[in-house]
């Protein structure tokens, strides 16, 4: 049996921190250890972690670095096979570990399993919506366009895929590992600049399973200021790129990429409710790649429509349009999400 090490990077989480250690623990697939990293956490987050009594949990201290530096120090001290990464303020349902073992046993091609989500608020409750994205056949492109593996708290990985694509450094005065990029500014752009280091440097296969298997916490804090860091994070993670992606490619997909993170930006402002930043960042994405429009026109035409209609409309009139689409969102994903479980399994039987 496969040992699994989780690795959860804590930082000002006390709020959420206990319910996502115990998410861990409640696992149906037991063989795990527990890598609780704690970035320099100023609050009680530790404290907090410390109360559990589980012997597969190891807590490990390190100053205030940043998510990629906690979840370095997680992989360099991960015994496990197999590696999965949970954000502090993210949940696991049961099956979690179990879902993706088997994946991973059964595809030795696939160096990186990941799930879908679906979104929570800060007290927990399901909004009815999900996370839906491309499952196999995952290239470059969709990671710098669509990101599949939408968030931190999805993917688990075969420990090889670390070594193939490991680099050596001495930013803390000492030469180690590193398999994340540690620099700050592309934060919280890392994950997309992990995996596309993945596809370009290695033979892995990223594939992803139908279940909803991570709860994603929507966290309203950061507003418009986010979103300026993300357009730049995700301006440095271009230029990184630019270092390994073969120049012909990168001449190819650089607009594309930057189109496409642009009208996510400007869907993330319709979220926070920004409705005139929401305006600006779909206008930028028309005026820098305008195939978008005949690439993903029912998609675009969304993100501008509901940017517009934030802007235009009185809040109320709003909200009451948001509910109704987001009802009929969730409904739809939710079927599209059984089928493909469905089909998933009833291809599972046929090949026992």
């Amino acid at each position: 049996m496969n040992k699994v090490s989780v690795i959860i990077p804590v930082y000002k989480v006390e709020k959420y921190v206990a319910a996502t250690v115990q998410s861990v623990l409640t696992q149906t697939y037991k063989n795990f250890e527990l890598l609780i990293i704690d970035d320099g956490s100023p609050d009680r987050s530790i404290e907090i972690c410390q109360q559990f009594t589980d012997n597969r949990i190891k807590i490990i201290s390190q100053e205030n670095r940043g998510v990629a530096a906690a979840r370095n120090v997680g992989i360099r001290h991960a015994q496990g096979e197999y590696l999965a990464f949970l954000d502090a303020d993210d949940l696991w349902v049961p099956e979690k570990l179990e879902k993706h073992i088997e994946h991973l046993d059964n595809s030795p091609a696939v160096g990186v399993s990941f799930c879908r989500s679906s979104f929570i608020d800060e007290a927990d409750k399901p909004l009815g919506i999900y996370q839906i994205t491309k499952l196999k056949e995952i290239t470059p492109l969709d990671l710098l366009c669509r990101t599949p593996i939408g968030n931190g708290s999805v993917p688990m990985i075969r420990r090889e895929v670390f070594e193939d694509i490991a680099f050596q450094d001495h930013l803390y005065g000492v030469v180690e590992n590193f398999y994340f990029d540690d620099d700050r500014q592309l934060h919280p752009s890392e994950d997309v600049e992990f995996w596309l280091r993945i596809a370009i440097k290695t033979r892995w296969l990223i594939e992803g399973i139908p279940e909803a298997l991570t709860l994603y916490r929507v966290n309203s804090q950061g507003f418009s200021a986010q979103l300026v860091k993300k357009l730049n994070s995700w301006e440095t993670m271009l230029e990184k790129a630019r270092t390994y992606v073969p120049p012909a490619s990168m001449a190819e997909w650089e607009k594309i990429a930057m189109a496409y993170q642009l009208r996510h930006l400007a869907r993330r402002a319709v979220t926070l409710e920004a409705g005139s930043t929401a305006v600006q960042f779909v206008h930028q994405a028309l005026s820098t790649y305008w195939r978008i429009l005949l690439e993903e026109p029912h998609r675009t035409l969304i993100t501008l429509a509901a940017a517009y209609f934030l802007w235009l409309m009185p809040r109320t009139v709003y909200h009451q349009v948001q509910s109704i689409g987001l009802k009929i969102a969730g409904a739809s994903q939710k079927r599209r999400i059984q089928q493909e479980e469905s089909l998933k399994n009833s291809r599972g039987l046929q090949l026992s």
